[in-house]
This record gives structure tokens, C-alpha cells and sequence, in this order.
């Protein structure tokens, strides 16, 4: 799996949890780290936290891919997964506004996930 694949993979099984805002920033070029980002918002911690399970869960079951490293789950206002070529990023809508990675990482090229038929 490419890592745009697999950024998608993990935007359609945040979608599959009403996410909201669902946007991939292409990193490469930018990071060392990573290839895309994968932002998403939520409207409670308990969202948040209901969009990491499916993430994990789908992709696991899926694809056989589990994050190298999660943090965040238990206060459940910013969770980051790290899926190595791409990083997810589950944020309460408040704290989205607040750390606003769109604009820290302005010079990435980004695109709104749309959902596909069939996809997830």
C-alpha cells in the first residue's frame, strides 16, 4: 500500500465515524517524518476516541497495520496516530481551532477527503 492509500484508508475509516473536516496534507518534501497527515475533528472526547478505535480497528483487520505509537487517547481532546507514512490527527473542533496545523504546515498541499462508494 502507497502511503496516499493508506491515507486514505485512515480517512475513510475516520469517516466512517462522522469526522469531520477530513483533510490530507501531503508532507512530502516538508517532513522527515512522514508523507501525509490526516486531520480530523470531532465535536466530543468521545468521538475522538471512537474514531481512533475504528482507525485501529479497521486497519488492523483490513491491511494487517497497527501504529507504531498513539497519544492522546485517554484525555481524548487530541489523539495522534502514527501509522509511519502517515499520521493521524483526531481533534475536538476547540483544540483544531487552537493548534491549527493547516496553518503551521501552510506550504503542504492538502485536499478534502471525499468519500467513494464502496470505500471503507
Amino acid at each position: 500500500m502507497n502511503p496516499k492509500e493508506l491515507a486514505n484508508a485512515i480517512a475513510a475509516a475516520a469517516a466512517d465515524k462522522k469526522a469531520k473536516d477530513i483533510l490530507l496534507l501531503n508532507m512530502v518534501g516538508l517532513s522527515p517524518v512522514t508523507d501525509y497527515f490526516m486531520i480530523c475533528s470531532a465535536q466530543s472526547a468521545t468521538q475522538v476516541r471512537a474514531i481512533a478505535d475504528s482507525i485501529e480497528d479497521k486497519l488492523a483487520e483490513t491491511r494487517g497495520i497497527l501504529p507504531s505509537h498513539k497519544e492522546g487517547y485517554t484525555e481524548g481532546n487530541w489523539i495522534l496516530m502514527d501509522y509511519g507514512d502517515c499520521v493521524a490527527h483526531i481533534f475536538r473542533e476547540t483544540e483544531r481551532d487552537f493548534y491549527n496545523l493547516e496553518q503551521l504546515w501552510a506550504d503542504a498541499p492538502s485536499e478534502a477527503y471525499v468519500e467513494t462508494e464502496g470505500e471503507a
